[in-house]
């Protein structure tokens, strides 16, 4: 008998790792939903089992506006991957402002409570879901000059794990991907203010990995599609490092 095909949102879609995810999920023949401020890197990407929606994901009354939409057309709701995130340009503490403080706060930690806030009440009518958060290997392995957005991470993953122990009895998972430097456009904006961003790239970055490269945004939609499986199905609370070793 045919599997019938998981309703998966992701935030963050027009990143590079967004997009690496839905194209993931839209091979396995699920139906995907993508929301992020906007959507212009996935104008090339048209798929009958993709829907799009441009919106700020820290406006909850309108993020709780599309869960229930989703809800209504397809009556299920199997997946949320939180894939949205920005960086911080390496930056002395003393240097750093409460507006950069709190915007990335707000776009890293805040997303998380909105999504996962909007999505959780269709998953527990169903008595099932998966949701991954995407964070970071700084979190556990920091580099100096990120204070702000390790901090953040560093919320994302407790509060991932918060959730988990909470949702568990209602066979709801969910768990925490660390990333480690990812070859997206992303990268760049960790490099100081004036770096040479593709010097920057080599001599710290990829000579960062024990590998030997940076993370492709394949590598974390081959993780994400794993935590969202029902091969994953006793897996719950955990954080997957898909860091080359970054984190060792």
């Amino acid at each position: 008998m045919a599997t019938k095909p998981k309703v998966i949102v992701v935030t963050g879609a027009g990143g590079g790792m967004g997009r690496a995810i839905i194209e993931e999920q839209l091979k396995q023949g699920n139906l995907v939903i993508g929301l992020d401020l906007s959507i212009t890197a996935l104008s090339n990407l048209t798929h009958d089992s993709l829907q799009c929606f441009e919106v700020n994901v820290l406006q909850e009354e309108r993020v709780n506006a599309i869960f229930q939409e989703i809800f209504n057309k397809y009556g299920r709701m199997d997946g949320l991957v939180n894939a949205l995130g920005i960086a911080q340009a390496a930056t002395p503490i003393e240097q750093v402002t409460m507006d950069d403080w709190n915007r990335l706060m707000d776009v890293n930690v805040k997303s998380l409570f909105i999504t996962t806030k909007a999505v959780v009440p269709f998953m527990k009518k169903q008595q099932k879901g998966s949701i991954v958060t995407i964070a970071s290997i700084s979190a556990v392995r920091p580099r100096p000059g990120l204070q702000a957005y390790i901090a953040s991470k560093g919320a994302a993953e407790s509060f991932t794990r918060g959730l988990a122990i909470e949702l568990a009895p209602d066979q709801i998972r969910v768990n925490t991907i660390h990333p480690g430097p990812a070859d997206t456009q992303m990268l760049g904006q960790f490099a100081a203010q004036g770096a040479d961003v593709e010097q920057t790239k080599q001599s710290v970055f990829v000579q960062s990995v024990p590998v030997g490269r940076l993370v492709k945004p394949s590598d974390i939609a081959g993780a994400v599609s794993y935590l969202l499986s029902d091969a994953a199905s006793m897996v719950t609370g955990t954080t997957l490092h898909v860091d080359g070793g970054r984190g060792l």
